[in-house]
């Protein structure tokens, strides 16, 4: 594994993968990683000859300064982790090299955008295209992979993908949990201990809704896991939404077609915490 900080760089050394033909897998990262981010590696390394990870903490995406600034970072054993999997080149840029000027593109993603975390975290999808599409630009990877942690972040970078004609293909990669079923983030490292204990019943209560399909209404579901996480007292549910796993629009009733994904974003404390669960009807 190779370190690359500039862009120049980078690019020379791809530029002999890209000449021969081979395909190039690209994991964009904010580090602090986890085994979460590491089996996005593990399957790039199966399906692409060359793999290429990004550490970039992007400042864009962030619309609450101190999240920005609290969020961990664990650069050298990060590069410990990378080192044991397939990744070939680590590109690790200061924020000045990914954004030489400021960055003042608009995206327009209708009502990707709107929902959930667009309508709590507004400007935010805004700074994931600007920063996905800057690295793909860099990178020129032939595939990329993402977590379904990231559920709607996945449709925003899937949308931009196709509003801006890329060749890229975008890979979804499952949910990676702790024993405890607790989704895996570089967040939890964030957590004090009383939080983590109660964390894994945001999942426990998304596996209930789940159960629950054939024997409740969409909106009694909603009712129930929000009045269950929040019966807690030390978690507080700031959404949970049933919605289409393609529009990413709430669903009002299961004869709706479509795939439905149940979506959440917790607080534990300060930390927010976000998981997903697709919801199949039988």
């Amino acid at each position: 594994m190779k370190l690359y900080t500039t862009i120049t760089s980078l690019q020379n050394a791809l530029k002999e993968e890209h000449s021969k033909g081979l395909k190039i897998g690209f994991v964009p990262t904010m580090g602090a990683l986890h085994q979460g981010h590491l089996s996005l590696v593990e399957t790039a390394g199966s399906m692409c000859d060359i793999v290429v990870v990004s550490i970039f903490v992007n400042p864009t995406q962030f619309n609450d300064k101190n999240d920005l600034a609290n969020y961990p970072r664990t650069l050298e054993s990060d590069m410990n982790l990378l080192a044991t999997t397939r990744c070939e080149y680590f590109f690790s840029p200061a924020v000045e090299e990914v954004y030489p000027v400021p960055d003042t593109r608009k995206f327009d993603f209708g009502n990707l955008e709107t929902v959930m975390e667009g309508a709590f975290r507004p400007g935010h999808f805004n700074g994931v295209a600007q920063v996905v599409s800057r690295l793909f630009e860099i990178v020129l990877p032939d595939m990329a992979f993402f977590g379904r942690k990231d559920f709607q972040q996945m449709a925003i970078i899937k949308d931009m993908v196709r509003q801006l004609n890329l060749p890229i293909e975008i890979v979804p990669c499952d949910i990676i949990r702790e024993k405890d079923g607790l989704a895996m983030s570089s967040r939890n490292k964030l957590l004090l201990p009383e939080y983590r204990n109660c964390a894994p019943l945001i999942y426990q209560n998304l596996r209930d809704a789940k159960y629950l399909v054939n024997l409740k209404t969409v909106q009694e579901i909603k009712d129930y896991v929000v009045n269950q996480i929040n019966a807690t007292q030390l978690l507080r549910v700031e959404y949970f939404e049933i919605v289409d796993d393609t529009t990413l629009m709430s669903v009002e009733s299961w004869s709706e077609t479509g795939t439905k994904v149940g979506c959440i974003a917790v607080y534990a404390g300060k930390i927010r915490l976000i998981d997903n669960i697709i919801l199949d009807i039988n």
